[in-house]
């Protein structure tokens, strides 16, 4: 590890989403915006080697980066944050520790010793906690530890943290706790004491938290922080009240003005290198508070009841929105309720369409009613990942004519596989980390919607899927009007479908939500708002 490197471990207390990932990007925020470099990395105590197989009713959605590594959620909101991409590196779990340090035993590499979680475990996730800062290439680590403390599956993470302080040095290491003080409505008063508890635990594992985080929904009087800093054992202004906001794009602004990003630096012995003050956060948040206009897109899927599974594309639509200053009122509508005789009630308030990823045959049919409805009323309309399939198995159907068209995931014996396994694909048994994943380039159609999106005719886009378009359809769907405007210059692969004659109607086979930022919001969703609002204009 380089010595000059800073670690900050970021814990939870009393219970879970309380947003410690919040927290940590918007500290990361503060202290990018004074000169330094900076990164963040999930520690996850579950025992799966990645969140890839994990339905997204469990976890939220599963977050793939540059280099193919199906991730937290969290990790999504350290890019958005940062305008900087993450890595395998970013995100480790239980499952991934125990499977090395098993390999490593099988390999023989213990030279005969007794393995145990002390110290072969704490060890592989210390090396695990200082190798993002092996090259010196940031001056702070940020790394949020998943969980609550207490947890039982928790505790080798946190007897690591402890350890860690001895192997830092107490001006290159620091613990910010996160915790929760409610309010009780009956009693009228804030309540210190699951603070308390909480703190408690974490020092009874050895740990001392030096910045405690309090979540409340009402301001913390000065004799509340003192209480907390006397029976918690911290500074009274080490105690950060961390308001409910409007908005999580609001966090880093708040801590700011509660001194956290000061407090940290002050601890570290940390200097500003420069300070940009925010002003472009600033501008981007007064755009998200006063928009001119406003629009109603449909998100079609079968996860709607978790909104956390469409994470990334709700937050694609907040910054590209904003760019525009539009407000877009996004309706999460579930597939699996739309049928052909209640799909016009349910769309027709309207203004676009987006049918989003997912796998499998449920809700299949909605999205398949939706799409077309999108098609023949002239909706604009946007498909990711599945949504592009949707709209060709579609359009095979209702344009081509060809009734048996589908997909050979969702009808392994269909007549026509508009939609089939990937070459690649064929053979592979195994479900976790085996899919077209991370970043792939693409050439794009000059004259095309998705051209004129980017500007530029080659980009390269994240990807996370087995099946893809059957290139021998692609003759007869051109000729009908449905353009491949977008393809894998290596292997032919389409990768943008869009229709000629319509407002907008394009589907992506990659995941332009997971390269969108606050900075740099993703001209795919940027050119869909806009196509949403000016057919809306047109219509009035």
């Amino acid at each position: 590890m380089a010595a000059s490197t800073k670690h900050i471990f970021i814990t939870g207390g009393v219970t879970s989403s309380l947003g410690k990932g919040i927290i940590a990007a918007s500290l990361a925020k503060l202290l990018q915006s004074r000169g330094i470099s900076v990164t963040i990395q999930k520690f996850d105590p579950y025992l799966n080697i990645d969140p890839g197989t994990l339905n997204p009713y469990e976890h939220g959605e599963c977050y793939v980066t540059e280099d193919g590594a199906e991730t937290d959620l969290d990790l999504g909101h350290y890019e958005r944050f940062l305008n900087s991409t993450t890595s395998q590196g970013n995100n480790v779990t239980t499952g991934r520790i125990y499977n090395n340090v098993i390999t490593k035993e099988r390999n023989g590499e213990f030279l005969g010793k007794t393995v145990q979680v002390i110290p072969h475990i704490t060890d592989e996730i210390k090396n695990n906690f200082y190798k993002l800062g092996n090259d010196g290439k940031y001056d702070v680590i940020i790394t949020e530890i998943g969980g609550c403390v207490g947890d039982i599956e928790s505790l080798p993470f946190v007897e690591a943290v402890r350890q860690a302080r001895w192997d830092l040095g107490p001006n290159n290491f620091l613990v910010i706790h996160l915790t929760l003080i409610p309010f009780l409505s009956a009693a009228k008063e804030l309540k210190t004491k699951p603070t308390q508890h909480s703190v408690k635990q974490l020092l009874e594992a050895g740990v001392q938290p030096d910045i405690l985080v309090c979540r409340t929904e009402h301001h913390l009087p000065v004799d509340v922080k003192k209480k907390i800093a006397q029976f918690c054992n911290v500074q009274l202004n080490c105690v950060i009240e961390a308001m409910d906001a409007d908005s999580i794009y609001d966090v880093p602004l708040l801590m700011k003005k509660e001194r956290l990003d000061e407090r940290v630096m002050t601890k570290l012995k940390i200097t500003s290198k420069t300070n940009t003050e925010l002003e472009q956060w600033k501008e981007f948040l007064g755009k998200l508070k006063n928009p001119t206009m406003e629009v109603d897109i449909a998100l079609i899927g079968k996860y709607v009841s978790l909104p956390d599974a469409y994470k990334s594309i709700i937050e694609s639509f907040i910054h590209a929105g904003t760019s525009l200053e539009c407000k877009v009122n996004l309706h999460l509508v579930s597939s699996e309720e739309l049928n052909e005789v209640n799909i016009g009630k349910k769309l027709e308030l309207m203004d676009g369409v987006l049918v989003a990823p997912g796998f499998g045959v449920r809700g299949l049919e909605g999205k398949l009613i939706a799409t077309k409805y999108a098609r023949e009323n002239l909706i604009p309309f946007f498909g990711i990942c599945l949504g592009m399939q949707v709209a060709v198995i579609e359009f095979a159907r209702n344009v081509l004519g060809k009734a048996d068209a589908s997909s050979s995931e969702l009808e392994p014996d269909c007549k026509d596989p508009v939609i089939f396994l990937m070459e690649e694909q064929k053979g592979v048994k195994q479900m976790g980390g085996t899919m077209r994943l991370g970043a792939y380039p693409c050439e794009m159609k000059k004259g095309s919607n998705a051209y004129k999106a980017y500007g530029k005719p080659k980009i390269t886009e994240r990807h996370r899927h087995r099946y893809e378009f059957n290139n021998k359809y692609l003759k007869e769907f051109e000729e009908k009007g449905m353009l491949a405007s977008g393809k894998n210059p290596d292997k032919g692969l389409v990768e943008i479908i869009e229709l000629k004659d319509h407002p907008w109607f394009v589907g992506t086979q990659f995941h332009p939500e997971y390269k969108s930022t606050v900075l740099n919001p993703h001209p795919l969703f940027v050119r869909f708002i806009k196509a949403v609002s000016d057919n809306k204009r047109n219509k009035s």
